[in-house]
């Protein structure tokens, strides 16, 4: 693998989780023999990270200046290999309401959404969508700004605290038949789902404190669902996965509707891998313990376009 470098912490709202998931990184690949160096772009700049003479990158920033295309672009520019999806995909995922305008337009099932400025007519949106609704600004992650409205003239405030993260803000039909997520992994012919696991949280809804700090969130791996059921919400994952772009690794956030049916809710492109993250629990329900899983996504470091650390995307 030559010299590594583990990209971590940041400067987004997420560095804290992310400086737990490269340590964890960084630990897993140091056991499989990997020489691997921390690397904080917070403290330190791009002209050190190019003199460093890493041979590939594991990017394992979240958020903002991580996983929205800006770091895969400057790694791009530096032709060093990085892990994860290149700068358009990573881009799109990052950004809600883009990414649900490219699945709607592929035909892709999500929930109903309206974006909001301070015009909006806030109880028309009500009336549109029904209560309960989640709001949440459209480029922050880990649950970040979103609230869950449940009374009648709600959305307003609501929409005051997102927009206090983000200029732009979902309004989002709520979903009343369970929350799953699905780990992909590789790519090409390669590309596949993990099992689905199912996100039973104790609070009112999947917020931060319930990703990262309490211990009575319930996951469910097997998930509970009949085969053809899990079947097919693994197709659609992997298919949300392309449509994007995506590239090595990802989760995708889905949720069922009162009939049973899956919406896509969201995309990550450089998921937690924290104590509490998901996409290791699948890797396990897998079959592939996390030091495995740390080194097939750093096997899969490249850049997009032509030259040093593989060719590019073709589709």
């Amino acid at each position: 693998m030559g010299k590594v470098g583990v990209l971590l912490g940041g400067t987004s709202a997420e560095r804290a989780v992310s400086l737990k998931s490269g340590a964890a990184v960084l630990a897993a690949l140091r056991r499989r023999g990997v020489d691997a160096h921390p690397f904080d772009p917070a403290g330190q700049s791009l002209e050190a990270l190019q003199r460093a003479g890493f041979e590939r990158i594991f990017v394992i920033l979240h958020g903002r200046g991580g996983e929205d295309g800006t770091m895969q672009g400057a790694l791009e520019l530096m032709r060093i290999p990085y892990t994860g999806s290149g700068v358009m995909a990573s881009a799109l995922g990052m950004d809600k309401w883009r990414t649900k305008l490219v699945w709607r337009g592929a035909g892709l099932p999500i929930p109903d959404f309206v974006l909001l400025d301070a015009d909006s007519d806030f109880e028309a949106v009500e009336r549109q969508l029904g209560l309960p609704l989640f709001v949440k600004p459209a480029n922050e992650g880990s649950s970040v700004g979103i609230s869950k409205v449940k009374a009648p003239g709600g959305l307003r405030a609501a929409y005051a605290e997102a927009a206090r993260h983000d200029r732009l803000v979902l309004a989002e039909q709520y979903m009343g038949g369970g929350e799953y997520t699905v780990a992909v992994l590789g790519e090409g012919a390669d590309l596949r789902a993990l099992p689905p696991i199912r996100i039973i949280p104790a609070t009112e809804f999947y917020d931060y404190e319930a990703k990262y700090h309490r211990d009575d969130t319930r996951y469910l791996c097997p998930c509970g669902l009949p085969p053809e059921q899990e079947a097919r919400m693994r197709a659609l994952a992997v298919r949300a996965f392309e449509v994007l772009g995506c590239r090595g690794w990802g989760r995708v956030d889905v949720l069922l509707d009162a009939h049973g049916e899956p919406r896509l809710l969201e995309i990550n492109t450089a998921p937690g891998m924290t104590d509490h993250s998901l996409v290791p629990m699948a890797a396990r329900a897998a079959g592939m313990d996390f030091d495995a899983l740390c080194l097939r996504i750093l096997e899969q470091a490249r850049c997009e376009t032509p030259g040093r650390g593989g060719t590019p995307d073709v589709g």
